[in-house]
């Protein structure tokens, strides 16, 4: 599985401190207490989803690339999280494109890194 991470990626609280740690571990699919991934929905058609990191430890996501926007401890906190980014994006550009937004901001990060 390879995973991209968002440049300015969305953490619940208790994750604020060890955000780098617990991507670590999930890109070398270490166990840890399970947590909240809010990734780029797979299809296009759709913005968000939200998965348990217990999930992405099957097979069947090795060779997928999971673009990570948020990390939350619970699937209510992952709810909030998808909230704050929609409240977040619709402040910053008076719309609902969370997709398009994510994807242009993402663009221009990795394009400013050369």
């Amino acid at each position: 599985m390879q995973i991209r991470c968002f440049c300015d990626l969305y953490v619940s609280e208790r994750f604020e401190k060890k955000k780098n740690q617990v991507l670590k571990k999930l890109m070398e699919r270490k166990f840890q207490t399970p947590f909240y991934l809010i990734t780029l929905a797979q299809g296009e058609q759709n913005h968000l989803d939200i998965y348990s990191s217990l999930l992405l430890q099957q097979g069947i996501y090795d060779d997928e690339t999971i673009f990570i926007v948020g990390i939350a401890e619970d699937y209510t906190s992952a709810m909030s999280l998808v909230e704050c980014i929609t409240q977040d994006i619709v402040e910053k550009t008076g719309g609902v494109e969370i997709r398009a937004y994510i994807v242009e901001q993402q663009r221009r990060f990795e394009e400013s890194r050369g």
